[in-house]
């Protein structure tokens, strides 16, 4: 009764590593609040979760084991949330704002009633007061995310209804060990209390996952492109440049949408989160739709023609011209200095 949830994803008996930055903020807010951190495991090949979460704080892993729920299907799963959810009452679930994510987290909170924020960047537990009742209310989620194209922040809050329930997107979330030691309880399910075998009418034969060969997001160094740099052909600089770093190339979205770099490097609210430990930003303006997904690098290099750009306000070090002049040099000075 009223304790954090968070539903894990897992594949091949891998948790994702979204889940696994939830457990570390539910186990943050679960101290906060005074309650369990409780996380929910459906699936199969399961043997390895406990220890894969309870490093992570989690008191009470409910496990539901069957090869049918490998891999996810719509149905069952929302079976198994509702109606977990009915007979444990928690006050908070949390899950990654995936394909998964955005559309397990919908189908739940409209079955229970609860609404759902979706795209968090930050939670935080605070009171809330509604001055047409003069009624205060205590210890609630707030649920923080960008919105009006990232013109404003939106703090959220669901007074009255529950489970408070959020999607926070891979990256944005630590994630960091709560105590390697840590042991919670392991509660098994009987798969069928939960589930209708009308849930289980889509069955998946065969799947084919490609997966990424860009690897930005555990990059240590991106350089990376913004609408300032041009062209396509001059990203290509930039492409050079990473390659002798050793690094990624990244991209605004107002480069992607031009055609300068794929959407798999985009950066930012409507791509990916990063926290390299040096961030190069060529011809990026730096509005804040940029800024939420790279603004915890370690160190922030600007390169901009315009010396007012935002981004200049938050980078440790600001080069002022011209990419076609200064991406050349850096290359030149860095295989003269490298040898």
């Amino acid at each position: 009764m009223n304790n954090i949830f968070v539903y894990l994803e897992i594949d091949e008996g891998v948790v994702a590593d979204v889940s696994l930055e939830l457990l570390t903020k539910g186990r943050s807010l679960a101290n906060q609040l005074g309650c369990k951190l409780e996380a929910i495991a459906a699936g199969d090949k399961l043997d390895s979760i406990e220890k894969q979460v309870f490093p992570y704080g989690v008191d009470v892993l409910h496990v539901f084991y069957d090869s049918r729920l490998s891999p996810y299907t719509t149905l069952p799963h929302t079976s198994i949330l509702v109606n977990l959810f009915k007979q444990e009452k928690p006050q908070i679930c949390l899950m990654g704002a995936t394909i998964i994510g955005r559309d397990l987290g919908p189908r739940v909170s409209s079955a229970l009633g609860s609404g759902l924020t979706a795209d968090c960047t930050s939670l935080e537990i605070g009171n809330h007061e509604e001055k047409k009742l003069g009624k205060v209310y205590e210890n609630l989620l707030y649920q923080i995310r960008p919105a009006f194209g990232g013109n404003i922040v939106a703090w959220i809050v669901n007074p009255d209804h529950r489970p408070q329930m959020a999607t926070v997107r891979e990256g944005v979330m630590k994630k960091e060990i709560y105590d390697a030691n840590y042991k919670g309880e392991t509660v098994e399910h009987t798969v069928n209390d939960y589930v209708k075998d009308t849930d289980f009418v889509v069955s998946i034969i065969d799947r084919h996952i490609e997966k990424s060969k860009i690897n930005i997001k555990n990059s240590p160094i991106i350089v990376s492109g913004g609408y300032g740099v041009g062209s396509k052909e001059n990203f290509q600089l930039l492409y050079e440049l990473a390659d002798l770093l050793g690094a990624e190339v990244g991209a605004s979205r107002a480069a992607v949408d031009a055609g300068f770099a794929e959407h798999e490097r985009q950066i930012g609210q409507t791509g990916l989160t990063v926290h390299p430990k040096v961030y190069i930003a060529c011809g990026i303006s730096g509005q804040i739709q940029h800024i939420a997904g790279m603004q915890d690098s370690s160190l922030i290099i600007s390169i901009n023609s315009d010396p007012n750009a935002p981004i200049n306000s938050i980078a440790d070090y600001v080069i002022t011209g011209e990419i076609e002049k200064v991406i050349p040099k850096m290359i030149k000075y860095y295989k003269k200095n490298s040898k």
